[in-house]
């Protein structure tokens, strides 16, 4: 075996060093140093954030309402109205998910609702014949043979609170003076509104329906729509608190 020549060796050497040197920065050029983006999460309005926050002063202490999954349409706003309805007049189009209160100078506040299997069965008009808060709720024959592991055990009734189907408040449609025992209500199921939902007439947020039910008197007329639009044109220019 032969021995390498020293400059041999010497070069060798400092090939190695030169290598060894380079090799961080080889490899930096494969890894990104880059901070991986995070999955963007919707900014949600602080006016909006302010409208279903917690309600501390109900009787029983509503918590606040998670939005952030919501479709942002289903919030709610106030908006231009094209429907010849007067003033004080509760309009619900279960097709497209809306319920509307016509106020004046053509402008409504609406609300997004969930529809139930109950919300679909009626339609016409009615008058409010009753109001609510924290309503008792009693699940029909036709709900407690649906779910009956859920709905048969109140079949007696279940007090008003934060788990009661029926939510924070209700408003009960009569016509001509006989219950249609359809509701508009709040819900315990946030995640439905904008919804077709197995159960219940018109599901609205619980901060939604207190809103509703603080506007509207024992009188107030109501009209349901069904397989329908009200309108097709929409102005929602100025979003109003409508506290």
């Amino acid at each position: 075996m032969f021995a390498a020549p020293v400059s041999s060796l010497s070069s060798l050497r400092k090939a190695i060093r030169f290598l060894v040197l380079l090799l961080p920065v080889a490899l930096a050029a494969c890894v990104s140093t880059q901070t991986p983006p995070q999955q963007a999460m919707r900014r949600i309005d602080p006016a909006y954030a302010a409208m279903y926050g917690p309600r501390l002063d109900e009787p029983h202490p509503l918590p606040a309402t998670d939005i952030s999954e919501v479709d942002p349409r289903f919030l709610r706003r106030e908006v231009a109205y094209y429907g010849r309805e007067e003033p004080g007049t509760i309009v619900v189009d279960t097709t497209a998910r809306y319920l509307y209160l016509v106020r004046e100078g053509g402008r409504a506040i609406r609300y997004g609702i969930g529809v139930g299997k109950e919300g679909l069965a009626w339609s016409g008009r009615a008058r409010v014949g009753r109001k609510a808060a924290w309503p008792r709720w009693t699940p029909t024959p036709a709900m407690i043979r649906r779910e009956p592991e859920r709905n048969a055990k109140w079949a007696g009734g279940m007090e008003g609170g934060l788990d009661n189907p029926l939510g924070a408040r209700a408003l009960y449609l009569y016509d001509n003076g006989v219950d249609t025992l359809y509701r508009i209500h709040g819900t315990t199921e946030p995640w439905s509104i904008g919804q077709s939902v197995s159960s219940g007439c018109i599901r609205m947020f619980n901060q939604d329906i207190i809103d509703l039910h603080s506007r509207v008197p024992v009188g107030s007329p109501v009209v349901v729509l069904r397989g329908q639009r009200l309108f097709d044109v929409e102005d929602e220019v100025r979003v109003s608190s409508a506290e």
